[in-house]
């Protein structure tokens, strides 16, 4: 599975972004596809994960509320809507693909190239 996210930019704190994710090669094969986040100077975070078939989806306490992710079976898309952005939401986003419903990062075995989302204040 290759994944590209696009979507990132500079943003005032208090405004929206959307990320997508496009996933290309053997993508009968996904089952859970999440976004994560890496801030400079700390580990890359679970952010949000969805299961490919169902819709199920699970979100990290810090953005319930805030952020929506969401998937296009048919384009081979998932997307991060990401509302009253904060300057610590600042973080390159990366996009993933796992067999597991799970935010460890561990169980992400494939990897997009990661977005810069940069949030002023």
């Amino acid at each position: 599975v290759q994944l590209q996210a696009s979507g990132g930019g500079l943003v005032q704190a208090g405004g929206s972004l959307r990320l997508s994710c496009a996933a290309s090669g053997r993508t009968f094969g996904i089952y859970v596809m999440g976004w994560f986040r890496q801030a400079p100077g700390k580990e890359r975070e679970f952010v949000a994960a969805i299961t490919w078939s169902g819709g199920s989806t699970y979100y990290a306490d810090f953005v319930k509320g805030r952020f929506t992710i969401s998937k296009d079976n048919a384009k081979n898309m998932m997307y991060l809507q990401m509302n009253n952005l904060k300057p610590e939401d600042t973080a390159v986003f990366y996009c993933a693909v796992s067999d597991r419903f799970t935010p460890s990062r561990n169980e992400y075995g494939y990897w997009g190239q990661g977005t810069q989302v940069t949030v002023s204040s």
